[in-house]
């Protein structure tokens, strides 16, 4: 049985961007989950593309939804397009980080 999206995305909210202190869905890097069979393909960006710890995120990302789902595979592309902004952040995420909602 495929993983649903929602399963997906709770599993995704326990990967940290290690420099922000926070999940990755509130963040706002997931851009695109796509849960099919015994797969699933994930869409995500960083805050700049220079940063240090794409690896370190994409390893958890794959770890996380293997563990939480159960699924065999996990494919993860980085994308630059659009380009990550604060607007992508959950509200929380921007009250946390006191930028203005």
């Amino acid at each position: 049985m495929a993983a649903t999206k929602s399963a997906c995305l709770d599993a995704l909210s326990e990967v940290i961007d290690p420099e922000l202190g926070m999940n990755i869905v509130d963040v706002g890097l997931i851009y695109r989950v796509k849960p099919e069979e015994d797969r699933v393909e994930v869409d995500f960006t960083l805050t700049s593309p220079g940063c240090p710890l794409a690896e370190t995120i994409q390893n958890d990302i794959k770890r996380v939804l293997h563990e939480k789902t159960g699924v065999s595979e996990v494919q993860t592309n980085l994308v630059w397009n659009p380009p990550w902004s604060i607007d992508f952040m959950s509200e929380e995420a921007r009250l946390e980080l006191g930028y203005p909602i």
